[in-house]
Order: structure tokens, then C-alpha cells, then sequence
């Protein structure tokens, strides 16, 4: 049987880290920002782990 190929668009937004946790970027921070407070923002700029 052959392999699985892998899902290129999640392969583009996660990483796997060593210890085999998945990271991922925070949504909602490419448009529409004048209106979210500072704090939300900073926020967003956190990766996110899975």
C-alpha cells in the first residue's frame, strides 16, 4: 500500500515540536485591526499550542 500523502495546507500552518506537541498560529490577525484593543492584538501574536 502506498503512503499517505501528506495535507500541504495544514502542513503549511503547523509544526509538530520536539516533544510532539502541534503548534499553530493565532486566527483573526490579517484584517479589521483599528477596532481590537491593543491587548487582543498581542495576544494574537502568540502561537497557539494543540
Amino acid at each position: 500500500m502506498p503512503k499517505m500523502k501528506t495535507r500541504r495546507g495544514a502542513a503549511k500552518r503547523f509544526k509538530i515540536t520536539g516533544s510532539g506537541r502541534i503548534k499553530r498560529n493565532k486566527a483573526n490577525h490579517r484584517h479589521m485591526l483599528i477596532r481590537r484593543s491593543n491587548k487582543a492584538k498581542r495576544n494574537m501574536r502568540q502561537t497557539g499550542v494543540l
